[in-house]
């Protein structure tokens, strides 16, 4: 079975994170998935929403560790073609809605890719985290510049720079999500709200999300491209290595001599 579920049904397609084995660690075939759903969202008609959504006990822990780790070495600006850069392209530039069910954890992407989404749920389990410094890393998904808009500098610079994780309710205040709901309820409670988007004039949702978006758009791009280049740099510079050693041989990374 696939470890992207696609399906559509009422106007709504639905991406569903199906590697719960995994923690729903997110691989390079399963970022092309999604952007292949994305972009034949957007091309088709009859698909008014797109909803992504994971398990009751997790959404997603981010980016598979040994994708990050056997990642080519990028020299400039990030490869547009590589799939993980056409689904954050494929989210930021999506013209109709995008709407998510989280619970669980959200760790990396899971949380980042939210701030492109129009409605959020989360399940009062859910644990969002942002540890790309924890990594050696540094933010993508424009979220270094989304982040700070909607939490507000200092909240924006606690989570991305501690890369602590914080609580649904905490999400709830600074505006990541639009409700908290049982875990058990998040995803049909998610769906019924697509729905009732998928039942409405689509030229309207396209044309509104169009005018709350169109502001930033040009910002928005150009910060993940950004991004996207020192990222990649990062990626095999002294600090990652040891950290992703450190993952695979499950112990605490050493960060004293870098």
């Amino acid at each position: 079975m696939s470890d992207i579920l696609v399906h559509t049904e009422a106007g709504v397609m639905t991406l569903t994170f199906n590697r719960v084995g995994k923690k729903n660690s997110i691989t390079a075939a399963m970022y092309g998935t999604m952007a292949d759903g994305l972009a034949q969202a957007a091309a088709d008609p009859a698909v008014r929403v797109v909803l992504i959504q994971g398990d009751v006990t997790i959404f997603t822990a981010g980016n598979d560790i040994s994708d990050f780790r056997n990642a080519p070495k990028s020299e400039g600006q990030p490869d547009p073609d590589r799939p993980v850069w056409r689904f954050l392209r494929g989210i930021a530039t999506f013209p109709k809605p995008l709407v998510a069910a989280v619970c669980g954890p959200a760790v990396g992407v899971g949380t980042t890719l939210l701030l492109h989404c129009d409605l959020v749920y989360a399940g009062d389990n859910a644990a969002f985290s942002v540890p790309f410094v924890n990594l050696g890393l540094v933010p993508e998904a424009a979220s270094s510049l989304l982040m700070p808009r909607m939490f507000g500098m200092h909240r924006a610079s606690e989570a991305l720079l501690t890369g602590d994780p914080f609580m649904a309710e905490a999400a709830l205040e600074v505006g990541l999500v639009n409700r908290v709901v049982p875990p058990a309820e998040c995803n049909a409670f998610a769906r019924q709200q697509a729905l009732k988007l998928a039942a409405k004039p689509l030229s309207a949702l396209v044309e509104t999300k169009r005018l709350l978006k169109g502001a930033q758009h040009a910002a928005v791009v150009a910060r993940m491209q950004e991004e996207g280049a020192v990222f990649g740099r990062m990626l095999h510079e002294p600090a990652a290595r040891e950290a992703f050693a450190a993952f695979a041989e499950k112990r605490k990374p050493d960060f004293s001599k870098i």
